[in-house]
């Protein structure tokens, strides 16, 4: 139908694989975006306005977020790194739709991790405990 309405899509409505990673179920994903740097070049004898160049390309850094289980596949993926073990993998971040299809996938490519923080414990509290993981990555693909 012309001019039907497309709703967007559910920021709460995903799922996160890891390449050889069983993780159950992660609360937040944030942080991936590209940038392209500015190179300004003039030359002396050009206007008053420097020429804008694209220079290197850069990944923000990925932060997984999720509640704490009997599962430690994420914490050993850190630790390997630590000891100088680095393991790239693949991520993939995939929105789904209400009606449960997948919609968009952005695919992180060569991630490895750069950051684990422990989960905070206060006895007057109510929250659940949360680890999180922050992921170092060469590239973003988005695919619909």
């Amino acid at each position: 139908m012309p001019g039907e309405r497309k709703d967007p899509y559910r920021g709460f409505r995903y799922r996160v694989e890891i390449e050889g990673i069983q993780q159950a179920g992660f609360s937040e994903v944030s942080g991936f975006s590209t940038s392209v740097d500015i190179i300004e070049y003039r030359e002396g004898n050009e206007n008053t306005t420097p020429r804008k160049l694209p220079g290197l390309t850069k990944y923000g850094n990925i932060t997984l977020k999720w509640g704490v289980t009997d599962s430690v596949d994420m914490y050993k993926w850190i630790e390997n790194a630590v000891n100088g073990t680095i393991e790239r993998k693949s991520v993939t971040i995939i929105a789904i739709d209400e009606a449960g299809t997948d919609v968009a996938t952005w695919q992180i490519i060569e991630a490895w991790p750069t950051k684990y923080t422990a989960p905070n414990f206060n006895a007057k509290g109510n929250e659940v405990a949360i680890e999180s993981l922050e992921l170092a990555h060469e590239g973003l693909t988005r695919t619909v």
